[in-house]
């Protein structure tokens, strides 16, 4: 068995003295393990960076082996990622994230291609943190659990529309979510299509991802939010991008 393909990479676990087990998100394979020898080498270690893109091949004798990925660099763009302490909390959550929630092995070409424009914004902070929770909106709904923001559940208006179903997971407008607001989850502009990010947005829309992810994707298999993603809103909070 053998592929050849263009990924992220998302986490290097140590295995023996000298390699690695690397797990990459990939446009074409989905999330995928593989062994890389010499993996603590010079020349490695600056390659096998979470965030960084590189083209991996993997082989194995059988499809469910592990196998051994070869790994050569594209993209090292982890590194400047490192000297922002928000933005390198923001790359955590998202490889966290996709290690939890993404199956193993299963193709998401959209949350691959999402991950990529992620970490193109991550220099600049008026920009990221939006993308960042429209990455998590785009990671529900390829996984089949995608927020409905076109219209009201209740009107079939599409203007106004203000807070969302914790049950349903559909759009209400203003006027109808007004008597149950306490009961609802507040719903952001900028996830609606207004392109303007107002104060409390990005937290409103962390919230609203968040709730969902844990009970639709995470409970059921008996996970919680990564504490990475925890870690990324207190960075959010400290930089005052909330």
């Amino acid at each position: 068995m053998e592929w050849r393909d263009k990924g992220i990479i998302l986490q290097v676990r140590p295995h023996g003295e000298t390699s690695a087990i690397v797990e990459i998100l990939t446009e074409g394979q989905g999330r995928h393990a593989g062994l890389v020898k010499g993996a603590r080498s010079r020349a490695m270690r600056p390659i096998l960076q979470p965030g960084n893109k590189v083209t991996a091949s993997w082989r194995a004798r059988l499809a469910e082996h592990l196998g051994l990925f070869r790994i050569e660099a594209d993209d090292l763009g982890a590194g400047a990622v490192m000297e922002d302490r928000a933005a390198l909390a923001g790359l955590n959550a998202a490889c966290a994230l996709a290690i939890m929630a993404l199956p193993e092995r299963e193709a998401h070409p959209a949350v691959h291609e999402g991950f990529c424009l992620l970490l193109a914004a991550f220099e600049n902070p008026e920009v990221w943190p939006a993308l960042y929770v429209r990455w998590e909106a785009g990671l529900l709904s390829d996984l089949g659990y995608g927020l409905d923001l076109r219209k009201c559940a209740v009107t079939g208006a599409a203007d106004d529309l203000s807070h969302v179903s914790p049950r349903t997971g559909r759009a209400v407008c203003r006027e109808e979510a007004a008597p149950y607001a306490a009961r609802l989850l507040e719903l952001p502009g900028f996830m609606r299509g207004s392109g303007e990010i107002a104060e409390r947005d990005i937290a409103k829309g962390l919230e609203l991802t968040g709730y969902f992810l844990e009970r639709r994707v995470l409970w059921p298999v008996d996970k919680q939010l990564p504490e990475a993603r925890v870690r990324l809103i207190q960075e959010l909070e400290r930089a005052g991008l909330m």
